[in-house]
C-alpha cells in the first residue's frame, strides 16, 4: 500500500487593512508556525485589495522558506502567457518557492465590475484546459506552438525556465465533475471544493461536502489520472475547512466561513470540511480524512491560533 503524503498547511494572507511593515510581520509569523504555504486569492469586488502577484513577490521576498500559492488565478483576468511569465520571473527569484493556482472564475461580480464576459461554464473551463496546457507548455524546454479555440500561440519559448521542474506544482480544484476530472488529469494538487456559484447559499454547499460526495469527488479525480496513464497516488488532494473550531490550553479558537455559518449542527457534524474538537481530537480526525480520501494539503481558516497548534502536531508528518 502507498504511503500517504505528508500533510502541508497553508494559511491565507493578511489584508492591506494595516501597515505593509505589519503586514510582513504577520507573513513571517506563518512561516515561523509551520505553515508550508501562505495563499492569496483573486478578486476585485467585495473590498478586495490585493493583486495576488504582487502579494506574491512581497510575501516572497519577506521570507526565507515559505511557499506562495496563489488559489486561485481567476483564468479569465490574465493571458496564459502573461501568468506564466509572471510565475516563472517568481519561482526563479524566490528560489523555487511558487505554487499555482488556476480556477475557471465563479464570481460574477468580479467579471461584471471590470466589464468582462462571463460565459456559461463549459466555455470557461475548456478556456482553463487550454490555458492550463499553454501554461505547461511553456515552461517546458522547448518553443509551444499551440492552435486552440481560445488561445493561439505561435513559436513561443516560455522564459526564464523555472527552479522547480518540470514546472511549480499546479493546483486546480473545483466542485465539478469536470473540472476534477481536468485536475486529476493535469493538476500536481487538486481542490476539493463545493459547487461554487451565486446562485450556492452557505447551507448548500456545506452539505454537498458530505462524506459520500467527498468520495466521489476524490474518486473523480483520480479516475481521470489513471486514465491519462498518470499514477493517483502522486497527487496531493487540497481542502479548506469551512468551520474550526479548536480547544487549545482551555480555550475555544474559531474560525468559521460564510458557507457554514447557517449551517446546521447536523449538517456540519457530517462534514469532512468541518474540524471540531480538542487538538488531539482535530489531530485524529485529519489523520482519518488523511486515510480515507488522500487529503493531506489543508487549509485551517483564518484563525491562526486554531491552526497552529494543530500544524505543529502535523505538519511534514
Amino acid at each position: 500500500m502507498t504511503a500517504p503524503l505528508p500533510f502541508r498547511f497553508t494559511a491565507s494572507m493578511p489584508g492591506l487593512n494595516r501597515p505593509a511593515s505589519r503586514w510582513r510581520d504577520e507573513i513571517r509569523r506563518i512561516e515561523d508556525l509551520g505553515f508550508s504555504s501562505v495563499s492569496v486569492s483573486d478578486h476585485f469586488t467585495g473590498g478586495w485589495a490585493m493583486d495576488p502577484l504582487v502579494a506574491m513577490t512581497v510575501a516572497a521576498e519577506a521570507t526565507s522558506h515559505l511557499r506562495v500559492l496563489g488559489m486561485v488565478f481567476c483564468n479569465d483576468f490574465r493571458h496564459p502567457v502573461l501568468l506564466h511569465k509572471s510565475m516563472a520571473n517568481l519561482d526563479v527569484f524566490s528560489g523555487g518557492r511558487v505554487e499555482i493556482g488556476l480556477g475557471a472564475g465563479w464570481m460574477r461580480d468580479d467579471h461584471d465590475a471590470a466589464g468582462l464576459p462571463f460565459d456559461p461554464p463549459g466555455v470557461r473551463v475548456d478556456r482553463l484546459a487550454e490555458a492550463i496546457e499553454v501554461i505547461t507548455g511553456l515552461f517546458g524546454a522547448e518553443p509551444v506552438d499551440f492552435a486552440g479555440k481560445h488561445y493561439r500561440i505561435t513559436d513561443l519559448d516560455g522564459l526564464p525556465k523555472p527552479v522547480q521542474r518540470p514546472h511549480p506544482p499546479l493546483l486546480v480544484g473545483g466542485g465539478s465533475r469536470r473540472v476534477l476530472e481536468l485536475a486529476g488529469r493535469t493538476a500536481d494538487i487538486v481542490g476539493i471544493n463545493p459547487r461554487l456559484a451565486p446562485d450556492v447559499d452557505p447551507l448548500s454547499a456545506v452539505a454537498e461536502m458530505s462524506p459520500e460526495r467527498m468520495d466521489r469527488k476524490v474518486g473523480w479525480a483520480r479516475s481521470a489520472a489513471r486514465e491519462a496513464g498518470r499514477d493517483p497516488a502522486g497527487l496531493e488532494f487540497q481542502l479548506r475547512m469551512f468551520d474550526v473550531r479548536v480547544t487549545h490550553r482551555g480555550e475555544e479558537h474559531r474560525s468559521t466561513s460564510s458557507h457554514a455559518a447557517l449551517a446546521s449542527p447536523e449538517v456540519l457534524a457530517a462534514s469532512p470540511a468541518v474540524l471540531h474538537g480538542s487538538v488531539d481530537e482535530c489531530v485524529d480526525r485529519l489523520l482519518a480524512i488523511r486515510e480515507r480520501y488522500g487529503i493531506n494539503y489543508l487549509h485551517l481558516g483564518g484563525n491562526l491560533d486554531a491552526a497552529a497548534p494543530i500544524v505543529a502536531r502535523l505538519a511534514g508528518r
